[in-house]
């Protein structure tokens, strides 16, 4: 008797292995479109970077505890390229205050050089800003002083460069409010020093006022919030006041 086929015990040979799908080349006009995007934004340079650096910690924690190597390791440099680009601590100080204050004035120049806006109006943006500008650069006060006492001080020539279009205005709009009748007539030197008075002034004597009336720093920063609105007050009462 035939003995009945069995099945074979061998596998089934393996399903030949698929090639990769070839890539799809870009048409022209996709290699085109790629070239006209944008590329990624150059990386700061290592001045620029101290600067940035600088500018945060001087903000943060002041002149005297800032220290440079703080500063290099925040720019992510080592001490040395830091001593290379900027030669003090001080030095860079000068050129990072400088810099603020300069900002700071372009800023408001625009709204203070405008006629439309009357002096009261005037006052009250300059305290606001002021204040709110000094609440961030707490050590410039003392900084645009110890300059401007030295006179040849190349940052104090700046500095007046940038303020005199501003004061020059200001000083003609107060003598014309004065003669029109709208405020009682005042001194430029007594304005300054009204304005400057109460509002840079307590900034200057900080630890004074908070030794003195035991205020601790939200504290004192809350009664500058609320000087944005006595200051003005306070001065405008002065402009209206009869000799």
């Amino acid at each position: 008797m035939a003995k009945a086929n069995r099945p074979s015990r061998r596998s089934s040979p393996a399903a030949p292995k698929k090639s990769p799908a070839p890539r799809k080349r870009s048409t022209p006009k996709e290699r085109r479109t790629a070239r006209k995007q944008p590329s990624a934004a150059p990386d700061l340079s290592t001045e620029e970077k101290i600067m940035q650096a600088a500018k945060k910690l001087f903000t943060q924690n002041g002149y005297a505890a800032t220290r440079t190597r703080d500063i290099a390791k925040e720019a992510g440099i080592n001490l040395a390229l830091l001593n290379y680009y900027f030669r003090s601590k001080e030095k860079l100080f000068d050129i990072v205050m400088t810099e603020n204050f300069r900002q700071f004035i372009r800023g408001v120049s625009f709204q203070l050089l405008d006629d439309a806006t009357s002096v009261q109006e005037k006052i009250q943006r300059i305290v606001t800003a002021y204040i709110d500008f000094l609440n961030n650069n707490p050590d410039l006060p003392i900084f645009i002083i110890n300059e401007i006492r030295g006179n040849t001080s190349r940052v104090a020539q700046q500095i007046h460069e940038e303020v005199a279009p501003i004061r020059a205005h200001m000083f003609r709009q107060l003598q014309e409010a004065g003669v029109q009748g709208k405020i009682t007539p005042i001194d430029p030197f007594h304005f300054m020093a009204n304005l400057i008075g109460l509002t840079v002034f307590p900034f200057i004597g900080r630890p004074i006022l908070q030794r003195v009336t035991g205020v601790n720093d939200q504290q004192f920063r809350d009664y500058m919030e609320e000087r944005k609105q006595l200051v003005p007050i306070w001065i405008n009462a002065i402009m209206h006041s009869k000799k």
